[in-house]
């Protein structure tokens, strides 16, 4: 699949930080009966490539790892199998990487500049990154304008309840969240968060 086919395949990607990687399996379950089946999991933990491989086992889950800052990682996530990548930020070193291997990538963005990067490295798919405080949706209409080719997925500060106005801007595939899966909630109530995050945007 390429990146443009992942993001289409449900309007949110859960962002996922996991602490204990006998859970990664269970939640990656309860996210696909759901109706999440593209599931981020970031690397801001030490279970997180322990997690890709885990989630990788249930079926219909595309798994790609987060927070992806350089090219050591990088590897690290291809090891474990990554679907695709994900990044904060965009750099020449980590995007030439990248695009060179032909994996699946959504540089984070925030400006003009960044764009400019990415488009350089043959990129037309981006996350828009912090969202909300980079300028929300007005900012981001605002840097779509001039680059029409681009396609982007903003996470950062977006809920259930901002994420439809999100979704409802054509040049937005789909929204990166963490509230399907809040802290101390059962596999039970993620899933009924996911269900509901899948029927967003239709």
């Amino acid at each position: 699949m390429n990146i443009e086919a992942i993001m289409q395949t449900a309007p949110v990607i859960p962002v996922l930080v996991i602490e204990d990687a006998a859970t990664a399996r269970p939640l990656a379950e309860a996210l696909v009966k759901g109706g999440l089946r593209v599931l981020e999991v970031t690397l801001r933990t030490g279970a997180a490539l322990e997690a890709i491989a885990e989630m990788k086992k249930v079926e219909g889950a595309i798994v790609g790892a987060g927070t992806v800052v350089n090219t050591e990682q990088f590897e690290q996530v291809m090891k474990a199998d990554a679907e695709f990548i994900v990044s904060p930020g965009l750099t020449d070193r980590l995007g030439d990487a990248i695009t060179r291997s032909g994996v699946p990538y959504l540089p984070g963005v925030a400006n003009a500049g960044d764009i400019m990067r990415g488009l350089d490295l043959g990129l037309t798919h981006f996350k828009f990154f912090p969202a909300e405080t980079s300028g929300g949706l007005k900012a981001l209409k605002a840097l779509a304008a001039p680059f029409y080719q681009c396609k982007f997925c903003p996470t950062g500060g977006i809920s259930a309840a901002t994420a439809p106005e999100w979704l409802a801007f054509d040049p937005i595939l789909c929204v990166g969240g963490s509230w399907v899966t809040p802290k101390g909630a059962s596999y039970e109530q993620v899933e009924a968060l996911a269900r509901e995050a899948a029927s967003l945007g239709r």
